[in-house]
């Protein structure tokens, strides 16, 4: 478990290495993966997950009720990202 200095929250987690391939984007394939991590966490008594959004990828986690804190940072050779997270 990974945890980010940004949240007082000792039971949290990193969602890391999400990608849907551009054939299947919008066929909500990422929300259904993102529901089930996000059940298997609560039932594991995980409070917060978290993780490094790439810019393109903030409206899909905003629409699944995440939020943006701190500001844009860079990963070098990736790009724009963003912390996000959801209290769950």
């Amino acid at each position: 478990m990974q945890t980010n200095k940004l949240f007082l929250e000792t039971k949290q987690y990193q969602l890391r290495g999400m990608a849907i391939l551009e054939a299947y984007q919008g066929l909500k394939y990422g929300e259904q993966i993102l529901k089930y991590a996000e059940q298997f966490l609560k039932e594991k008594k995980v409070k917060l997950i978290w993780c490094n959004a790439r810019e393109i990828a903030v409206r899909f986690y905003k629409r699944n009720n995440y939020k943006i804190i701190g500001s844009a940072f860079e990963i070098e050779k990736v790009g724009t990202h963003y912390v996000m997270y959801k209290e769950i």
